[in-house]
């Protein structure tokens, strides 16, 4: 399992920490784009204090403070709304908060402090939504918070001359929120991520566990359920487009020699060599696959016609007879080929992999070492 870091939760893996902002990305503008508008009703809803503990000659002056901190989340928002806002998200969403608690504090200048215990308890409510709503990281949060917490009490202790009992007290409920609202905001962070870690996990395991359901164990190449889909695929798309694609039906040539001389190891060894052999000979967008035993299916998608096709049958053949350091000079493996071309009137899966097999069988009561396409009287020599 990834580390994180025990104070930021970051991962210290970078393509981790990167895929865990992508795949929560979504996540982070729904809740902050909610949180924003619930933040903006309860900041203004808190004016209607005024009425009862604010003179009328500064309501206009705490007003003024509440509708600038207010232009924050509403920036904020609009800006959400852009794909930008993925790329900043958790700091400016930061922000919000940021901008919530230094209204309160200029707000809270322009009252007496017999009005103060009616107002400093926002600060509270601030630090918990900082922390545990506006959907930043616990470590931004935690930077706003403190400075709030900073900044309150140089303004009311250093500035405003708020009697130390009172500047305490007032402390206690802020600090206790921190305690409280980080420690739940850790927490959480850290449960996601480790969600995130988890789900990670069991994908790679299906994955893994779907590869191998659909690859041959020994060769690593698909084996015949995948080949069985790819045909399936190749199928549907010259049915489309109409482009020209070929099977090859390959069975090697002396394979059961070399594995009762030189035993099953060799013969798996041998094996895997001519799936390599086979990979390298064709391009990506073809597939080789091992359908059992020695006997491997490739399917050339888009090619030019039949003359192409009979060319990387050639070029097959030329691959596999090549000499095996793993063998000895007198038991060179060879192999037969059957082509089929498609697509054709009537085609399926099965039916494309019989042609196929029906012509290799041709090559192989004929001599071996060819390749014979589908359909055709004669076998080519290659």
């Amino acid at each position: 399992m990834a580390v994180m870091h025990p104070l930021t939760l970051r991962f210290r893996d970078a393509d981790l920490e990167d895929g865990f902002f992508e795949a929560t990305r979504a996540r982070t503008r729904h809740q902050g784009q909610a949180a924003i508008l619930v933040g903006m009703f309860v900041y203004i809803l808190h004016g209607v204090l005024d009425r009862w503990f604010v003179s009328p000659d500064v309501v206009a002056h705490l007003w003024v403070a509440r509708g600038t901190a207010l232009c924050v989340p509403l920036v904020v928002l609009i800006f959400s709304l852009t794909p930008w806002f993925a790329r900043s998200s958790h700091l400016v969403l930061a922000l919000v908060g940021l901008a919530a608690g230094v209204g309160l504090i200029a707000m809270q200048t322009h009252l007496p402090l017999e009005s103060a215990p009616y107002y400093y308890p926002m600060m509270v409510v601030v630090t918990f939504y900082t922390y545990n709503f506006v959907g930043t990281r616990f470590i931004y949060a935690l930077g706003v918070d403190l400075l709030m917490l900073l900044g309150y009490n140089l303004f009311f202790g250093a500035l405003m001359g708020y009697p130390l009992h009172v500047l305490l007290g007032h402390d206690f409920f802020i600090v206790s929120a921190n305690l409280i609202g980080g420690s739940a905001g850790y927490l959480a962070e850290r449960q996601r991520r480790l969600l995130f870690l988890r789900e990670r996990m069991l994908d790679e395991e299906r994955r893994h566990h779907l590869d191998r359901s659909l690859h041959d164990g020994l060769t690593g190449l698909p084996n015949r359920d995948l080949l069985y889909d790819r045909i399936a695929q190749a199928i549907s798309a010259s049915q489309r487009t109409g482009q020209i694609n070929c099977g090859f039906f390959l069975d090697l040539d002396g394979f059961k020699q070399i594995n009762d001389t030189l035993g099953h190891k060799v013969g798996d060894q041998v094996l895997r060599e001519v799936g390599s052999r086979l990979v390298a000979a064709v391009r990506g967008v073809d597939t080789v696959a091992r359908i059992g035993g020695d006997e491997f299916f490739v399917i050339a998608r888009d090619i030019a016609g039949e003359a192409d096709a009979k060319a990387l049958a050639t070029k097959l053949l030329d691959q596999i007879s090549a000499p095996m350091q793993s063998i000895a000079p007198g038991l060179q493996t060879g192999a037969s080929i059957g082509l089929c071309l498609f697509p054709y009137d009537g085609m399926t899966v099965a039916d494309l992999i019989h042609r196929a097999d029906v012509a290799m069988y041709r090559v192989k009561t004929s001599g071996k070492g060819h390749y014979a396409v589908a359909g055709a009287a004669d076998i080519i020599a290659a």
